[in-house]
């Protein structure tokens, strides 16, 4: 059963940081490709950030010199490190790991809320 359980979502001021941690279990993680979703109310999904199982990272220009996606194969763990937060990033943010079969799977979300 593959599962992916994202942590580290709270309030934080304007120009604060924030680290999420997503957790996998049930996969091969290092064959994986990791992703960073978000979605504010009333919008859709957006890919945030992406890291490859290679390493090599893709990012939304909304995003870039900002946030930070990193994994530690040892611990079958992805995280982004979001830095400079502005009220735009409030969303929920979401995991998600596809294989080479191109099936993805997500995690349950954790709410990031920025607010002064």
């Amino acid at each position: 059963q593959v599962q992916l359980v994202e942590s580290g979502g709270g309030l934080v001021q304007p120009g604060g940081s924030l680290r999420l941690s997503c957790a996998a279990s049930g996969i091969s993680f290092s064959l994986y490709a990791m992703g960073w979703y978000r979605q504010a109310p009333g919008k859709q999904r957006e890919l945030v950030a992406l890291i490859s199982s290679y390493g090599n990272t893709n990012y939304a220009d909304s995003v870039k010199g900002r946030f930070t996606i990193s994994r530690d194969n040892a611990r079958n763990t992805v995280y982004l490190q979001m830095d400079s937060l502005k009220s735009d990033d409030t969303a929920g943010y979401y995991c998600s790991a596809r294989g080479h079969s191109g099936r993805q799977y997500w995690g349950q979300g954790t709410q990031v809320t920025v607010s002064s």
